[in-house]
């Protein structure tokens, strides 16, 4: 047998073997400390690894540098480690697209053929016609790391604003290029964060959100005092118009959308992350000729509520939003008389929570969830329900394309055992069918998802999806992998990815739970999973742990947990609470230091779900789950295999740098604790394929590993 096929005739769990054997106490690299100690309210806690935060010194890239050559030592000496990397690889090189968005009767998306560092841009004029590649980003740097962030059609489908982001940083660059020459303007806008590109009608130009040139290192300084601008074509930035800045609100994140008649500028208004938001709009007065400047009216002022626009009969705007409606509904409100008690409700409150909303054809088009699976439904023009578009499992929608008048809609769908797939329903005949379904080596009936219901400490019942082999055997051995992210009002809904693929396939459980301070369930479930209640997410995970162990899924050493971001700082938190629960943990890019978080970057926009350590009882809080703080030493901790970037600009890598020494140094037993550093890595978006491939064949191997898996080759 050739060794790729050798690699997965199947990645097969044959046995089980004891976690500890052959573990033995690694010489880590020595981290210096430093007598850093910070007074909060009178509470001194002490900071000896402060000196990491500063990504570029000597110092610390020579620690990095040091940790990396241990962590990879280690992972190198895995034998199956080269098997599962070609098995990802076989499973990666699959074809990925976009669903299709349409200006101009053009249709723009993209595609990555399989293993291609970045997705490519095309356009077509019909589906059936011969694909041309608009903008391929894979041309744009030697390893990569140079990834498209956002792009933008004109209304007439002419013209292309596009962003770039370097090593996976959030900044970008704004350039714009001519559809049908394929060339570039000479337009290069700089200094922009979390913003789009949002057109004026007559193709001239678009409005933008960006900061200040930051003062220091662009990777950690704080950014604050985002701003609108109108930029046209063919000017300097320097003369870009100023639309809308709120100098007494530097904390605000502004975006812009222009109504679909092209008439009005909306400007939404959130105060950090908080997705409640306020909402201005500006009468451009004439979509051939916009006025870009002026003052923007107050439509929504008390950010009480959240607020997305869906389209606009002249004056009168509709809008999804949870104002007075916990889990969601529609309203038509009229500009010139936008009291709420004028609201007119289209699409009332449901039982399941509303997330989005499309004006599709002549009719509307919403999604929802259902205990955080999704359903599309298809409205009359008055709100009433025409039908619900067929999924073809219990999964997510993820990106919806539609446009008013035009009977064509596109959306992608996935779920854990179906791999994305584009849909196209003609909303006119009442058809659905893929449009574009990828072909990959998985064999997804060999396994199965079940959602299952559990009770967290306090009573409340928390869903979770669990897949496996069919024939699973409950007998409380099974290597398993439970993950969560909990925050922001971000649900956690089902997917694919090649990675939980080759796990499955590798005889581990994979095992999702969606946590309270996500959005599966509306506005109460968020709230009670952040600031003083953050508290719940760590139980609900830590439940979902022993509703595995306690359904003979799996025991704790064989039990392991991964999360991103907030999901790793979830993952740092419940393995200082409960150690003994779990056999291994996958901490990437964690916020780990709730004391100081809020000092680097985009930091200070989190304290809407986290609070700060500025305020006294907010530092009480913080500080009895924070990560780094609640290690103590002479501890058995699982082995811990923490990732990061050495690019990241969003949660600085100084976290997980400062809490894998802080680690190292607590930890009492054989089991490792290491950290991968990435170069020329980000947060996680624009990661090159072979990246993605190389760091998930580390994560599994180290889980083979530690978790004592005999995986026959």
């Amino acid at each position: 047998m050739s060794p790729t096929r050798r690699s997965m005739a199947a990645l097969a769990l044959a046995s089980l073997l004891p976690a500890a054997l052959g573990a033995q106490r690694i010489a880590y690299p020595e981290t210096r400390r430093a007598d850093q100690v910070d007074d909060y309210h009178g509470t001194r806690v002490a900071d000896p690894f402060r000196w990491l935060e500063d990504t570029d010194a000597p110092e610390t890239r020579a620690w990095i540098e040091a940790q990396n050559r241990i962590t990879q030592g280690y992972l190198a000496a895995i034998p199956q480690r080269d098997a599962i990397r070609r098995r990802l690889t076989e499973l990666w090189n699959s074809p990925r697209w976009s669903a299709p968005s349409k200006r101009g009767g053009r249709y723009f998306y993209s595609r990555n053929d399989g293993l291609q560092p970045q997705a490519v841009l095309y356009v077509q004029p019909t589906l059936t016609a011969q694909p041309r590649v608009l903008l391929d980003p894979n041309t744009l740097s030697t390893d990569g790391t140079v990834a498209l962030s956002i792009t933008s059609v004109s209304e007439d489908g002419k013209l292309l604003a596009y962003g770039v982001a370097s090593g996976g940083s959030d900044w970008q660059e704004f350039r714009v290029r001519d559809v049908d020459t394929g060339r570039d303007l000479p337009d290069q806008l700089k200094w922009i964060k979390f913003s789009g590109a949002t057109w004026t009608h007559d193709g001239r130009g678009f409005f933008y959100s960006r900061y200040p040139e930051p003062q220091g290192n662009a990777l950690t300084s704080q950014v604050r005092g985002h701003r609108v601008y109108y930029h046209r074509l063919g000017t300097e930035q320097s003369r870009d118009v100023l639309v809308f800045e709120r100098p007494a609100e530097p904390d605000l994140i502004l975006g812009t959308r222009v109504s679909e008649d092209g008439r009005y500028l909306l400007v939404t208004l959130q105060k950090g992350t908080d997705p409640r938001a306020r909402v201005h709009v500006l009468d451009l007065q004439d979509a051939a000729s916009p006025r870009v400047q002026g003052t923007p009216v107050a439509l929504f002022d008390t950010g009480d509520a959240t607020y997305s626009y869906v389209w606009n009969e002249g004056p009168v705007f509709y809008f999804s939003t949870d104002k007075d409606a916990e889990l969601g509904r529609m309203v038509a409100v009229d500009l010139r008389d936008p009291a709420p008690a004028r609201w007119r409700t289209v699409i009332a409150e449901g039982q399941e929570s509303l997330q989005s909303a499309w004006r599709a054809g002549d009719r509307f088009v919403t999604h929802v969830l259902r205990d955080a699976s999704s359903r599309l439904r298809v409205h009359g023009a008055d709100g009433t329900v025409q039908r619900e578009i067929q999924l073809p499992a219990l999964g997510a929608v993820g990106t919806v394309s539609a446009q008013p008048g035009d009977p064509e809609l596109f959306f992608s769908f996935a779920s854990f055992l179906y791999p994305s797939t584009i849909f196209r329903t003609d909303l006119a005949a009442g058809t659905t069918a893929p449009l574009w379904a990828p072909r990959t080596g998985f064999q997804a009936d060999r396994y199965v998802t079940k959602q299952v219901f559990y009770r967290s400490k306090d009573g409340t019942r928390v869903p979770m999806f669990v897949t496996h082999r069919r024939d699973l055997a409950m007998d409380g051995t099974n290597p398993t992998l439970l993950t969560g992210y909990g925050g922001f009002n971000v649900p956690q809904l089902p997917g694919y990815a090649a990675s939980y693929a080759v796990w499955l396939e590798m005889g581990g459980v994979l095992a999702v739970a969606a946590l309270r301070g996500g959005g599966e369930y509306g506005d109460e479930w968020y709230d009670a999973g952040r600031l003083t209640k953050k508290q719940n997410v760590f139980d609900d995970f830590i439940a979902a742990g022993e509703y595995l162990v306690s359904e003979r899924y799996t025991q704790p050493s064989r039990l392991a947990i991964a999360g991103g971001s907030n999901g790793g700082l979830l993952v740092g938190a419940v393995l200082n609470q409960r150690p003994d629960l779990f056999g291994a943990a996958l901490p990437a890019v964690g916020v780990m230091d709730m004391l100081r978080f809020h000092k680097f970057t985009i930091g200070w926009a989190w304290a809407s779900d986290y609070g700060t350590s500025e305020d006294p009882a907010q530092f009480r809080t913080l500080m009895a789950y924070s990560p780094l703080h609640n290690l103590k030493p002479g501890t058995r901790y699982p082995a811990v295999l923490v990732t990061t970037g050495d690019h990241d600009d969003r949660v600085v890598p100084g976290h997980s740098f400062k809490y894998a020494a802080t680690l190292q140094a607590a930890q009492a037993g054989d089991a490792p604790v290491l950290i991968r550093v990435q170069t020329r890595a980000g947060h996680g978006a624009g990661k090159p394929t072979a990246v993605q491939i190389e760091e998930a064949a580390d994560r599994w191997a180290f889980l083979v590993k530690t978790l004592g898996m005999d995986v026959r080759m």
